[in-house]
């Protein structure tokens, strides 16, 4: 696999592009993760973020779930990819071995979990916001045939029971169908 490091910058813009586009007044609207709010999904994404740089560095980071994001989401989660990016720079990290949630493996990995995390994420908060669905085909494409060349675990965490498509779905539905989500039609 080449360096997946850009497709991450590419899904973290993504990102903070939608986040930043979130009004105070959505961060109570329901997700398509039906246990969290809008700033409930913002902020598993920053916490996300934080815990992997904590793996990666050997440093303590957040307890799962534990609020990162303050008075200002959208700040918190540039900084919180900020880091990541940092921490993924770092020399040799790409081939450390880690714990991934698919067994060990190198630091690569950890980046292509985090680009389909983001994108499907992304996805989530267009959906909850209104906003278009229609994500960057590139990190989709990689996102989607990623997701498919393995079993992934279904039934709780990032990944529901595979969902049916309206039949004019985009890429990006799609995307997020198989993933689990329940896609409105167009």
């Amino acid at each position: 696999m080449e360096d997946p490091r850009e497709l991450l910058r590419r899904a973290g813009d993504v990102a903070a592009g939608l986040i930043s586009g979130v009004s105070p007044a959505q961060l109570g609207n329901p997700s398509p993760c039906t246990e969290w709010s809008v700033r409930d999904l913002i902020n598993h994404m920053a916490n996300g973020n934080l815990r992997v740089v904590a793996l990666v560095s050997g440093e303590p980071g957040p307890d799962r779930g534990e609020d990162v994001l303050g008075a200002d989401p959208a700040s918190a989660f540039r900084d919180s990819f900020r880091r990541l990016c940092t921490a993924f720079d770092a020399e040799g990290v790409l081939e450390r071995i880690f714990p991934t949630p698919f067994g060990d493996g190198p630091g690569s990995q950890l980046v292509v979990i985090r680009v389909i995390e983001l994108t499907v994420h992304s996805w989530d908060l267009a959906a909850a916001t209104g906003k278009p669905r229609d994500l960057d085909p590139v990190l989709v494409a990689f996102a989607e045939s990623t997701l498919r060349a393995r079993p992934i675990p279904r039934g709780g965490g990032s990944f529901g029971v595979e969902q049916p498509g309206p039949q004019e779905a985009t890429a990006a539905d799609r995307l997020a169908a198989y993933a689990g989500r329940k896609v409105p039609d167009l």
